[in-house]
């Protein structure tokens, strides 16, 4: 059987040294260096070319030049999981990228010290990769929870899981449509060049228009009584027990002797009795220019 070289990790002065062991029968495939303070990488002569899952969390490697040693040293690395490190730039030149990581699939940079948007642009350079971990990063804590999301997805557009959730052909379309109007009255000097590729893809889009979906508070009605017609503003948030109160004056009736009934002018239908005293006002849909007739029991 062929002999293989298995590495093995060794931590030195907050370093890590690969060392290889002469073994048979068996690669390695997964390595989990988590939790010891490594501040630099260190090389060794010979690759491996085996390890597929490398995990290297909680730790402090906080230059791009110790992480990119560990392409030179995994180049089959599928999935590479740096959560928690101090990693604040990725300082490689996108050719440079693709070399080092032709096969990284997966890559974990959640809580990491990830500051600008060219570094996740860069993401773009691994000609594999398609689930990215960005959660914690101080690029996105301005945003809102939307905002961080849609404009991720809009500028990783190979990726197909962001943050453990798939990013569905649906969701993307809107996040790049959402990116497109994000920036749409940005000054060009300041535009990333993703927003020009999406314009080329769906045109110049419009601000949406700003649609208030709150509940109407209040509204101007038109009370009518015997040949009385008096206009004033009533709360729709009251019930129709308080709205009687409110009309005791005005009509000159105790509340036990009312009558109710909605118009609503834009109806083909009739008034509708307000026969329910705990029923809230909202719940009939009262607008301004509707009616209230109020007639007294007849006993």
């Amino acid at each position: 059987m062929k002999e293989k070289l298995l590495p093995s990790a060794l931590m030195c002065q907050n370093s890590i040294f690969l060392t290889t062991n002469s073994k048979t029968g068996m690669s390695l495939e997964e390595l989990f260096l988590c939790l010891n303070d490594y501040e630099t990488v260190s090389c060794p002569s010979v690759c491996c070319h085996s390890l597929k899952l490398l995990h290297i969390t909680d730790n402090n490697l906080q230059d791009w030049t110790e992480i990119r040693k560990l392409g030179v040293m995994f180049p089959s690395l599928d999935t590479l999981v740096l959560a928690n490190n101090h990693l604040n730039a990725i300082e490689e030149p996108a050719d440079s990228l693709a070399r080092l990581f032709p096969n990284l699939r997966s890559i974990s940079l959640h809580k990491s010290g990830l500051q600008s948007w060219e570094d996740i642009d860069k993401l773009n350079s691994f000609p594999k990769l398609e689930e990215v971990r960005l959660l914690g990063i101080p690029l996105l804590q301005p945003y809102t929870t939307e905002e961080r999301r849609k404009l991720v997805v809009a500028r990783l557009p190979s990726v197909s899981k962001l943050n453990g959730s798939v990013v569905t052909d649906g969701e993307r379309e809107d996040s790049e449509r959402f990116f497109i109007r994000y920036y749409v009255d940005v000054p060009q000097e300041e535009v990333p060049f993703r927003y020009h590729e999406l314009i080329t893809k769906y045109g110049k889009l419009e601000p949406l228009a700003e649609v208030d979906l709150r509940p109407q508070s209040s509204a101007k009605v038109e009370v009518h009584f015997n040949d009385q017609v008096e206009e004033m503003s009533i709360r729709l948030d009251q019930t129709v027990a308080e709205l009687k109160k409110q009309l005791k004056t005005l009509v000159q009736l105790p509340t036990s002797s009312m009558l109710l009934y909605y118009f609503d002018h834009e109806a083909p239908f009739g008034p509708e009795e307000m026969k329910y005293s705990s029923r809230a006002l909202h719940s009939f849909g009262i607008r301004d220019g509707d009616k209230i007739f109020v007639e007294s029991k007849t006993k």
